[in-house]
């Protein structure tokens, strides 16, 4: 089984690729979807959109897996969050692809142990369970705060596979 995992947002929307073969799992590929911040909001979408779309017919998932907006103290940021949101699901209603939402709560106690864990604990976490690979990119340098972005579309595939198999995974 392949799982797509998406870390939502309009500027940098973080993608993995995890790939299941009975109770393990394997890095298959990870990335980003960027947009131009001086664009407008409905291009930004538009690209979104798009791109999720190339990758889904390269990739073929068999689901995504979106983490579901938190709860922000600020509204423009958490209503261009779930702007970027509804595009995903619209793409993959599009392909034919079933979506699943996990809370970051959810997704931070399902791969570490803790549903407080801070970003740095899941990125060590994610890093343990893939292995060396995840620190890697053949096809782009990514700067620092953007693989934050791609790591935690790991986490959130990492995730639902604990559903899948039932037994915790964290590292």
């Amino acid at each position: 089984m392949l799982i797509l995992g998406l870390d939502p947002g309009t500027a940098t929307t973080g993608y993995g690729l995890i790939k299941v073969e009975k109770s393990e799992f394997f890095f298959e590929e990870f990335g980003l979807i960027e947009t131009n911040k001086d664009s407008s909001p409905e291009s930004r979408l538009a690209v979104i959109y798009e791109s999720l779309n190339t990758l889904l017919d390269r990739m073929k998932p068999e689901v995504v897996v979106i983490e579901r907006i938190f709860f922000s103290n600020n509204a423009k940021t958490a209503i261009r969050v779930g702007q970027a949101q509804g595009v995903m699901l619209l793409s993959a209603a599009h392909n034919s692809i079933p979506v699943v939402e996990y809370a970051p709560g959810t997704i931070k106690k399902l791969v570490t142990g803790d549903g407080r864990a801070k970003k740095k604990e899941v990125q060590t976490a994610v890093r343990n369970l893939l292995g060396a690979k995840v620190r890697q990119n053949k096809s782009r340098k990514i700067t620092k705060t953007h693989i934050d972005n791609a790591v935690d579309a790991l986490a959130v595939a990492i995730c639902h596979i604990h559903h899948i198999i039932a037994v915790p995974v964290y590292a």
